[in-house]
């Protein structure tokens, strides 16, 4: 680990003397690259420099406790426990700055919501989904966007598509992509039973441009008439967009705004996403060995969490996280379920590094 740390500090002394280079400096795409490298490896740099500070004051603490001036003995034994807290805590914090950091993990985000088994039931809990990482978002300052939604007769979803628009976005919501399953009463049930339903909740980071290159004569687009709730001309006019990527016969559907070229803006990056997305996971696949320990894999057809309202009770099954404290959950206070099971895919990754 030590090794691999020289090597990052030596690396970061020479991108310092790179970036006051005047050739450099007037090369701007290459003062980019080195200004991003820059800011990747700071921090890591910083808390090993700490790390080799206290280590050396360790060091002389540990030789004055051959000193034959009793007080300099004392004043060594008082800082030396203290200090190798230090050396410990340095030393986890490192590891973890180590491990390798995912690459999407800066970017916004696309939601997709489906209704799954439950009917009526199951389309009103995606949308108390929709209001949760609704919340959630804007009490982290992102901005949401709907691309797209299909409404129910009850009030619900039976899809709904948005946007999360925010630097770290992706870091946070890619936890929840799975099935999540609601126990409760629903309001139409007059025995009063319990009815179980699941929503399907799949996290695609927000493809760019120049990560994906979608050729023209790869689309097809189709241009229909909105159905459901909607504006007084949103029923009117043909203003829906459909867009099918060829190639992988992968599609978007937007059909929310009354504007036809708004329509199709949306569509295609829903598009984007999701061809991105395919191509990520076709590229995980091949590397499935080394996932089987992650979080969050993508896989949507593994139950995540249950949402019990008898009991209050919201269960993480991948980590068996437990909280009794639902109605908060439900108005977007999330924080403590994402922070945990960033928590443990660090530390599962981190296990997985130590073993290659």
């Amino acid at each position: 680990m030590f090794g691999k740390l020289e090597g990052v500090e030596d690396r970061f002394i020479k991108l310092e003397q790179l970036l006051s280079d005047p050739a450099v400096v007037s090369d701007r795409v290459l003062y980019q690259k080195y200004i991003k490298e820059h800011g990747e490896i700071t921090k890591l740099v910083d808390a090993y420099r700490r790390y080799k500070k206290v280590v050396a004051d360790l060091g002389e603490a540990r030789e004055l406790l051959a000193d034959d001036d009793p007080d300099m003995k004392e004043m060594a034994q008082e800082e030396i426990g203290p200090l190798e807290a230090k050396v410990e805590a340095l030393e986890g914090e490192l590891k973890v700055l180590l491990v390798p950091k995912d690459p999407m993990d800066e970017k916004s985000v696309i939601v997709e919501l489906r209704a799954g088994t439950g009917g009526d039931e199951s389309s009103l809990f995606a949308g108390d989904l929709f209001k949760m990482y609704t919340r959630y978002a804007e009490g982290r300052g992102w901005g949401i966007e709907l691309m797209d939604s299909h409404s129910s007769d009850v009030g619900g979803y039976k899809e709904v598509v948005f946007q999360v628009n925010g630097k770290g976005a992706y870091s946070s919501f890619k936890y929840e992509s799975g099935v999540h399953r609601v126990q409760r009463v629903p309001t139409t049930e007059t025995q009063g039973r319990i009815h179980t339903s699941a929503v399907t909740v799949a996290v695609l980071p927000e493809a760019e441009d120049v990560e994906l290159k979608i050729e023209p004569n790869e689309l097809r687009i189709d241009i229909f008439r909105s159905s459901g709730p909607g504006g007084q001309s949103v029923n009117t006019t043909d203003s829906a967009v459909r867009i099918t990527h060829i190639p992988t016969g992968i599609t978007a559907t937007c059909q929310d705004e009354k504007s036809q070229h708004k329509n199709k803006e949306k569509a295609m990056k829903v598009l984007r996403s999701r061809v991105l997305d395919k191509m990520v996971q076709e590229t995980a696949a091949i590397r499935s060995a080394a996932r089987k320990g992650q979080i969050g894999s993508g896989d949507r057809s593994e139950r995540i969490r249950t949402y019990n309202f008898p009991q209050g009770r919201m269960t993480d099954h991948r980590i068996g996280l437990t909280l009794y404290r639902l109605d908060g959950i439900m108005e977007g206070d999330i924080e403590e379920i994402i922070s945990s099971l960033r928590t443990h895919a660090q530390a599962q990754a981190l296990q997985n590094e130590q073993t290659l």
